[in-house]
């Protein structure tokens, strides 16, 4: 029997805790300039022709970069990533984006977007649509150049904490 009730947003983020997502940067550069994100939600969209998803919150004026750049790469994370995706998103400090990106090693592919060298596999995409839903906004990129990497222990984020498989 389905319940219905009041869903706040605390009840509705608990609930979203035990949604398990594999961690991902985005990334962009270009004339807007230099800006990453860490992520759970994206996904495949097709593969005829390859289009990725990817989710941020649109509330955030500084992820109308994205949409200013024309592209971003989505670099998916493997363990050992795990302190670069802490400080990419902000957890270690790190007052700007250019000190955040000195904790990995980035390349660009197609686009212009940074790449991260050592990623489990590297999306790099030219921006072809979005759409504004609540507080987020949906990028969707048609996928101009991929990199396949090492099989890693993928990086997760379950209840709140980064783990592994």
């Amino acid at each position: 029997m389905l319940k219905k009730n009041d869903i706040g947003p605390q009840a509705y983020r608990d609930a979203m805790a035990k949604f398990a997502g594999h961690v991902q940067i985005v990334t962009t550069n270009g004339p807007g300039g230099l800006r990453g994100a860490t992520v759970t939600a994206s996904c495949s969209v097709s593969d005829t022709p390859p289009v990725v998803l990817v989710c941020l919150n649109r509330e955030n004026p500084k992820n109308d970069v994205f949409l200013a750049n024309g592209n971003f790469a989505l670099n998916t994370l493997g363990a050992r990533h795990q302190p670069l995706a802490a400080a990419i998103s902000g957890q270690t400090g790190l007052p700007t984006m250019a000190e955040r990106f000195k904790a990995g090693e980035w390349d660009t592919i197609a686009t212009g977007a940074p790449t991260l060298t050592d990623a489990m596999a590297v999306f790099d995409c030219e921006l072809i649509d979005t759409k504004d839903i609540a507080t987020h906004r949906v990028l969707f990129g048609r996928v101009t150049g991929l990199r396949i990497g090492d099989n890693l222990e993928p990086l997760m984020y379950y209840d709140r904490n980064y783990t592994v498989l």
